[in-house]
């Protein structure tokens, strides 16, 4: 059994989760009030400046230069292209740039990145990837799932789910699943602990995020 297939089934649990969170349910059914939306896009907005952070760090510990190819054009993709994606999405939503760059991190939007980046600054490679993992892999889930139960009449919401359900997002999230495998394959079973717990915090961060969204979270202090 691969290292990726050993996770699934905490994963599973985690991504069912997710899918019948509240909010990623009226994303799914076009009955999502706009307003904890648009308090998602602008936390995903920083998050994203955080996840570029991390994709330098592993183009840095990159072990070939395939992957420090593959992470320095992941960087670039995400603040050249994604990052102006991310603008005129939000503009739909009447989330202004000058709102996007403003935005105070939630509590868990602090803790979630604060974690991603220490692990890529002070963990190995392979930790690194098995911290990136649930990202890629529970959008494309949940994305895949929401799409097979049809698109809503919502054309922001039917958008979200296009991009994450994509042939391009499965990609990526296959790309990330095949690296994770290389790297546990000669990381021992002390490696393969640190990866395993670096990937279920990280799992478990993606569903406090959309929950963070859905409770418009604050700090109270």
């Amino acid at each position: 059994m691969s290292f990726v297939a050993s996770l699934e089934p905490e994963a599973e649990r985690i991504w069912d989760a997710i899918h019948d969170h509240p909010m990623v349910q009226g994303i799914g059914d076009g009955s999502l009030e706009e307003v904890p939306f648009r308090y998602w896009v602008r936390q995903d907005y920083y998050y994203l400046i955080e996840y570029n952070r991390v994709f330098a760090y592993g183009a840095a510990r990159a072990p070939d230069l395939a992957r420090i190819e593959r992470f320095a054009d992941l960087l670039s993709e995400t603040v050249s292209t994604e990052m102006d994606l991310h603008r005129s999405y939000a503009a739909e939503f009447g989330i202004s740039e000058a709102e996007l760059e403003d935005t105070d991190p939630s509590p868990t939007t602090r803790a979630y990145t604060d974690f991603l980046v220490r692990i890529a600054a002070t963990g190995g490679f392979g930790e690194l990837i098995a911290a990136l993992l649930p990202c890629m892999w529970g959008f494309n889930e949940t994305g895949r799932r929401l799409a097979d139960a049809g698109l809503p009449e919502h054309e922001g919401y039917a958008a979200w789910i296009e991009m994450y359900s994509g042939e391009e997002f499965a990609e990526l999230a296959e790309w990330c699943k095949d690296l994770m495998d290389e790297m546990a394959a000669d990381a021992g079973e002390a490696g393969r602990e640190r990866y395993r717990e670096a990937f279920l915090t990280s799992a478990r961060y993606e569903y406090r995020f959309w929950d963070a969204a859905w409770h418009e979270e604050e700090w109270t202090i």
